[in-house]
């Protein structure tokens, strides 16, 4: 689901030796595709080592432990993905933004996302890496459009607060965590125009 950004710059090595920074995106592909198939218990830095098609030196230069490794991962989960588009109008922004959640749903991340869930309670550092680095990513994206829709006079002041504002991807989560169901760019179309607008309008929305 997801492309990993690999334009940051580098973090300070948790190893010692200075990392390549060409080789984590490849890294952290082999790292959510290995999430994904046998989940975090059975996740060994050997493994990773070995999809990645490095040195286990390689891999213990950038990360001491598989949680480091693991939450350093999620940190940087849907970084491209969740940027905030400007169409002009909240709708089109909306739309957009809804269609990269769904990409990102369907792809390696969500994936990976998915096999994690279970473990993220008992590891306060893979919770608080979820919610600074997919969670809060995605937050400050919906933020930014709701943002400019009440600068723009779409929304008036207050609504990007609003509980009508947090139904936006909720109905996509839900369906994907909790159905199985698919969630594809037409459910997410029928979402935005039946419930979200609707919603947004209900609550104020000059749209």
């Amino acid at each position: 689901m997801a492309v990993l950004s690999t334009t940051e710059m580098p973090r300070p090595s948790r190893g010692g030796r200075p990392r390549d920074p060409s080789r984590d995106g490849v890294i952290r592909a082999a790292i959510l595709r290995l999430l994904a198939e046998v989940g975090y218990g059975a996740l060994t830095m050997d493994a990773v080592a070995s999809e990645a098609g490095v040195g286990k030196a390689t891999i213990y230069r950038r990360w001491r432990t598989k949680q480091d490794l693991v939450v350093d991962t999620i940190s940087d989960l849907t970084r491209t993905e969740a940027t905030a588009p400007d169409t002009g109008s909240l709708e089109g922004d909306l739309r957009a933004l809804l269609h990269s959640l769904v990409g990102v749903i369907n792809g390696p991340t969500g994936a990976a996302t998915l096999s994690l869930l279970s473990t993220v309670p008992h590891h306060p550092a893979l919770a608080a890496a979820f919610r600074s680095g997919p969670l809060g990513v995605w937050k400050s994206a919906f933020g930014e459009v709701f943002t400019r829709a009440e600068e723009r006079g779409e929304l008036t002041p207050g609504t990007g607060d609003s509980v009508a504002a947090e139904t936006t991807s909720a109905l996509m989560v839900q369906r994907w965590l909790l159905t199985g169901r698919p969630v594809d760019e037409a459910f997410a179309d029928e979402v935005l125009d039946t419930v979200v607008l609707p919603l947004l309008r209900g609550a104020g929305s000059r749209a």
